[in-house]
């Protein structure tokens, strides 16, 4: 196959690691810069340029959209989807999964664990006590509906801090979720890779010391972990739920069982794979493969269909004229 890589930084381990991957089974991988990408459409011509020219012969593509290129990225993915070619992620799926507040509304609504949420459009001071009495109690995680990395996340540690916060992002027009700590949690939590429906990889991520986001990027540290069934199976299902092939599902364990906090579509596999010493990215080309493979043969179906219902259009107008 030849698999172009979606992705602005092609010196990134994930980047480069799934260059290694698909070049190791035999593929030709390119890397495309999709922010300079300039969408064409015209009737029945559409097609994508880049530095001008026409970017063809791609059978599937790996996006690696960051969260402030959602938009442009998921109309680079679509414009490449009405050309006929795969991707591993679809512009719908890339969109819902970025959005935090749709992705726990949907899984919500499907009966996945997940930590007590609420959301309100620029609350106001004297109604936050009552958006908290929703959660239960102080302390609370306050987190931007855009927030990456364990970036724009804080903890507020009483009605008046959260107040506070609430108003200053208020002033620069940021939409915010209030959600409930999850104590038990201790400061850590789950990352488990999916690809394709199955649990690739997992390890539980432990916060620095003093720090309640356990994010790698914030110093946290990780170690491989087993999970139990009912964890692996709300890591598979938030990924179903949301249309991701690959996705990276974080979790915490609490007294009510896992709870999802968020689903990336784009996970980083530097943390992963050097915790658990999983080839991730072979396992993600191996998807692009089973994908590509599938439309493949729906293509022979297909036209394997067209031939025969064209040979019996063919045998019939020679009976009519037999019959003549």
């Amino acid at each position: 196959m030849k698999i172009a890589i979606l992705s602005k930084g092609p010196n990134l381990y994930s980047t480069k690691r799934l260059v290694e991957a698909g070049q190791k089974r035999g593929h030709e991988v390119e890397i495309i810069d999709h922010s300079k990408c300039s969408l064409v459409m015209e009737k029945a011509k559409p097609c994508i340029l880049l530095n001008g020219e026409k970017i063809t012969d791609v059978d599937i593509i790996i996006p690696r959209i960051g969260a402030s290129l959602t938009q442009y990225g998921a109309a680079v993915i679509q414009h490449f989807d009405i050309q006929g070619v795969s991707s591993i992620l679809s512009s719908i799926a890339l969109i819902r999964s970025r959005d935090k507040l749709r992705s726990l509304q949907y899984l919500s609504k499907s009966g996945i664990g997940i930590p007590k949420t609420v959301f309100a459009r620029h609350p106001k001071a004297e109604n936050v006590k009552r958006l908290i009495d929703e959660i239960g109690k102080p302390p609370v995680i306050l987190k931007l509906l855009e927030s990456t990395h364990g970036n724009g996340v804080m903890k507020a540690d009483s009605v008046s801090s959260a107040k506070s916060a609430l108003e200053a992002f208020s002033g620069i027009k940021k939409d915010i979720i209030i959600q409930e700590f999850i104590e038990e949690a201790n400061g850590k939590d789950l990352r488990v890779i999916v690809v394709d429906g199955k649990v690739v990889a997992a390890m539980e991520r432990s916060g620095a010391e003093g720090e309640f986001r356990s994010n790698l990027h914030q110093g946290g540290t990780s170690k491989v972990v087993e999970l139990d069934k009912k964890t692996e199976m709300a890591a598979i299902e938030s990924a179903k739920l949301l249309g991701l092939t690959v996705a990276g599902v974080d979790l915490l364990e609490s007294e009510r069982g896992p709870l999802v906090i968020e689903v990336n579509s784009s996970p980083g596999l530097q943390g992963i794979e050097k915790a658990t010493k999983i080839d991730v990215a072979e396992k993600i080309i191996e998807a692009a493969e089973n994908k590509f493979e599938k439309k493949q043969k729906r293509k022979e179906k297909t036209k394997a269909k067209k031939k025969k219902k064209k040979f019996k259009k063919s045998i019939k107008k020679q009976i009519e004229r037999l019959m003549l």
